[in-house]
């Protein structure tokens, strides 16, 4: 019987947890469990009442009691501050351990190559892809989830920034504030940027980006840095941000610092309706003005420039 424990003991297992909350939380919360927490991401089709619903695998092999209990309180805590600011029900989380069934590399199947925006093609380390004539390539290997990728900020934005560049034409000098994998400041070097910078306070999301960066042998147009905003001096002009609405009115004044004279601001990550009214009448009182806007099913994108 000891050994028959000793045996159990010595087998691997995993922290799982269950989350089950409102759909508009989807970005904001696989963002910071793919760029902070590192975790795996898989929506379940057994969503009750329309609610998301996802299970995130922890990557740290057979976590002892104190790091359970860590990564518990760290992941509930955040859940529990965005839901205020979303202003919907806290997620219900539910959690278990799993023994390993190799469910590390059989995540792996669900993932395949997608084209973000027409033209650009996300393609995870592990496929086979040729690229059509004309169209661009960005290389992740994720982790176990994409982070923003699929979604409809990310798209957006990056179609406003493909527009921007191909429009002017000359050399732009790009800031992607709160980078997290870095897709927008790949892409924006991809569409011809001269020099990108990608920033995000978060160590590990700089850490992912800077990766992505040299996969794809961008090295010599962006970089990444864990720094602040307001540690940022240089005036770009093309400032482009994938952050919540609130940090967007936060951020004002320090987005306006950092555009040059007639440079263009990109902003995503916005609710359709109200914060997207909100957004546009904030920075129109600061002289921006609003060139385009895109929607897609809840959320917004903004096109600025100044004034």
């Amino acid at each position: 019987m000891e050994k028959e424990n000793e045996g159990l003991k010595q087998q691997s297992y995993w922290l799982k947890a269950r989350l089950v909350t409102d759909p508009v939380m989807q970005e904001a919360v696989e963002e910071y469990l793919l760029g902070v927490l590192g975790a795996g991401v898989e929506q379940s089709v057994d969503s009750p009442d329309g609610a998301l619903c996802l299970n995130v695998f922890f990557t740290d092999i057979s976590p002892d009691e104190s790091r359970q209990q860590e990564l518990r309180e760290e992941l509930e805590s955040h859940l529990q501050e965005l839901a205020v600011i979303f202003a919907i029900a806290p997620p219900v989380v539910s959690w278990e351990l799993l023994e390993d069934q190799d469910w590390s590399s059989n995540w792996k199947v669900h993932f395949k190559p997608f084209a973000i925006i027409p033209g650009l093609v996300i393609v995870p380390t592990w496929e086979d892809f040729q690229a059509k004539e004309g169209e661009l390539v960005i290389t992740m290997d994720p982790g176990m989830a994409f982070g923003t990728g699929h979604h409809a900020t990310t798209a957006l934005a990056l179609a406003f920034v493909r527009q921007i560049l191909g429009e002017k034409g000359e050399e732009q000098r790009v800031l992607d504030v709160g980078t997290g994998t870095g897709i927008l400041g790949m892409g924006a070097a991809l569409f011809g940027a001269s020099e990108v910078l990608g920033i995000d306070n978060d160590p590990d999301a700089v850490r992912i980006a800077g990766e992505n960066v040299e996969l794809n042998r961008l090295e010599a147009v962006m970089s990444t840095a864990e720094t602040a905003i307001e540690l940022v001096s240089v005036p770009r002009s093309l400032v482009v941000a994938n952050i919540i609405h609130d940090v967007l009115i936060e951020m004002a004044e320090q987005l306006n610092r950092l555009l040059t004279a007639d440079g263009d601001l990109v902003l995503s990550g916005i609710l359709h309706g109200g914060q997207e009214e909100n957004i546009i009448h904030h920075y129109a009182k600061m002289g921006f003005v609003l060139r385009a806007r895109a929607e897609r099913e809840e959320w917004a994108a903004l096109w600025f420039r100044r004034g």
